[in-house]
């Protein structure tokens, strides 16, 4: 791998790691409790992680229970989720909370993989800058020479294997979280 591409092998590295992370909260249909990761707390004039004040687990393919370990949180636990607007029904126990997460219908599901989609095509378009970066890079090495007009061939070339590798990478993960969406 050419020093050019192994300088910025990084930002596509993030890239990939973001893109990741953000389709991981779209909702499947089944019960993930990585719906609950961007919930905020607001309690002890704090906000607070869900997951740091609370045990969270999955029971069945529907439902989540979160299990406060101060019991005089669970209000505030309830309304931060009431207000995260996940589309789930949370129900208050006493002890606990259970979160049911609804059938989702054909155009629930076409709606998320549409969300899915404008991620994808937005992780492609920063693979698409680093790589013009990467590109402009190159060539104006070869026309200080520092590289030569066969290097910048075989550098570009390289270039191109790399980003088709890294875009593969995401169709992957898009068609699998698609798959993951449109199962019944």
């Amino acid at each position: 791998m050419n020093q050019y591409l192994q300088n910025k092998q990084g930002e596509f590295e993030k890239i990939i790691n973001f893109f990741k992370k953000e389709i991981v909260n779209i909702r499947t249909g089944r019960a993930n409790p990585a719906i609950l990761e961007g919930v905020q707390v607001e309690a002890y004039g704090t906000k607070t992680p869900l997951n740091g004040m609370a045990s969270i687990a999955v029971n069945d393919g529907r439902s989540i229970t979160i299990t406060p370990w101060d019991k005089s949180v669970i209000k505030d636990i309830e309304k931060a989720i009431a207000s995260a607007d996940l589309g789930v029904g949370a129900v208050n126990e006493g002890d606990q909370i259970r979160i049911t997460v609804p059938e989702m219908t054909e155009e629930n599901r076409k709606e998320l993989v549409k969300k899915l989609n404008e991620k994808h095509e937005k992780s492609r378009i920063s693979i698409r800058q680093v790589r013009d970066e990467i590109k402009d890079e190159i060539e104006s090495a070869e026309k200080e020479k520092q590289i030569s007009e066969d290097e910048k061939f075989n550098f570009l070339k390289e270039l191109d294997e790399e980003v088709s590798s890294k875009n593969n990478a995401l169709k992957e993960t898009t068609d699998n979280k698609e798959k993951d969406i449109m199962t019944v």
